[in-house]
């Protein structure tokens, strides 16, 4: 089994502080590498000023963790792709492989908060859903084309490139029929191409039964975050069938699959609950405003009015907090039950002291990951 980082970097009270956070991240992500741990992703969120997501650029955040480590890979969860110039983002990650030595995950995200989307690009909405979809799939699909490191033309709904009618003339770049037609650009490369080929590998993060079946189909890899483990069986063979199917082999249930769950470890189950409630319930109280509680229930089991977001309700159902045996056997239940592969670990909620996410990942590192890996966590 695969362990790695998810690092949502939040800091309520702390955005003047806004360098010493970049260190405590910095040191999380180095114990992490030395540790064993496979991988490190950071998030994308603009404007927070509550301070509650904090990062605007996970792959500028990405270089600074790739200059400071040696094998820990480098991911993002996700880069919201509608938000970007879609060349500006391929060489972002193709530069970033590059300085990480073929380190990168790339991971992709459609966007959720209105106040993001419409002052970064408006096309983006995420009120018009079926142009959000679109807006990301084009986005991708320019992606592939610009990694591949040939000459490449595009014609979308919402990018044309190269752009029409650019004239072209310079002795030391003589125009050919590669990518020139009578003088005018008619194709063009993206430089740097990724050092791993033909790109770094894709993963999305979904959770309807369309988002699944899509990432699925087109050889994306998924993660995943909020369902018990009841509803994540569903959702696990669908992307199993689905991409069985497209592939034309048998995938096994739980590959291609990273489950972000919310992961504390401490001494005794009360002492866990006392240091990580508050910043855990943090996180909660402002994803689950917009989200609603749906994504927390059972397999079968229907949301009422009697459904409270608490530790309670939580813990029930998908949180891994408490003593080493007790987290070792929420893990246990998830490779048995879903065949998971791949374990994310969230610990720094905001307002979690520094010193106690260090030590939960101390604890983690030495008293759970040796039951689940042999021969060190990098592979």
């Amino acid at each position: 089994m695969r362990f790695s980082i998810f690092h949502n970097l939040g800091a309520p009270g702390r955005l003047g502080e806004y360098a010493d956070v970049m260190d405590e991240a910095r040191e999380f992500a180095v114990t992490a590498d030395r540790a064993g741990f496979w991988s490190t992703w950071y998030t994308e969120h603009h404007f927070g000023h509550e301070a509650i997501e904090i990062t605007p650029n996970p792959v500028l955040m990405g270089a600074d963790i790739a200059a400071r480590t040696e094998h820990i890979r480098i991911g993002q969860a996700a880069s919201i792709a509608t938000f970007w110039h879609p060349l500006r983002l391929a060489e972002d990650i193709a530069m970033l492989d590059q300085l990480s030595g073929g380190r990168v995950e790339v991971g992709l995200g459609r966007g959720l908060y209105g106040r993001e989307a419409l002052n970064l690009n408006a096309l983006a909405d995420p009120r018009d859903q079926e142009q959000n979809r679109a807006l990301y799939d084009e986005t991708v699909e320019v992606l592939r084309k610009a990694w591949s490191g040939e000459f490449f033309s595009h014609q979308g709904r919402f990018y044309e490139f190269p752009a029409p009618g650019v004239k072209w003339n310079h002795p030391l770049s003589p125009a050919t029929a590669e990518y020139t037609d009578a003088g005018v650009i008619t194709k063009m490369q993206v430089t740097p191409f990724p050092l791993q080929r033909p790109h770094p590998p894709l993963w999305q993060v979904i959770d309807s039964p369309r988002s699944i079946k899509s990432a699925a189909a087109d050889g994306v890899q998924g993660l995943f975050w909020l369902p018990p483990v009841s509803a994540l069986k569903d959702r696990f063979e669908l992307y199993r069938d689905t991409a069985s199917q497209a592939s034309g082999r048998e995938y096994a249930l739980g590959e291609g699959i990273g489950l972000v769950r919310d992961v504390y470890v401490a001494d005794t189950m009360e002492q866990a609950r006392a240091e990580f409630e508050e910043a855990l319930m943090t996180t909660y109280r402002w994803i689950m405003h917009w989200r609603g509680l749906s994504n927390l229930m059972e397999a079968g089991e229907e949301l009422t009015d009697a459904h409270e977001l608490s530790f309670d309700f939580l813990q029930g159902r998908n949180l891994l907090v408490g003593t080493p045996e007790y987290v070792s056997e929420k893990i246990a239940e998830l490779r048995d039950e879903v065949g998971l592969e791949h374990l994310l670990l969230w610990t720094t909620h905001p307002g979690l002291p520094h010193r106690n996410a260090m030590r939960s990942l101390e604890l983690f590192a030495e008293k759970v990951m040796p039951r689940f890996t042999t021969g060190g966590g990098h592979g």
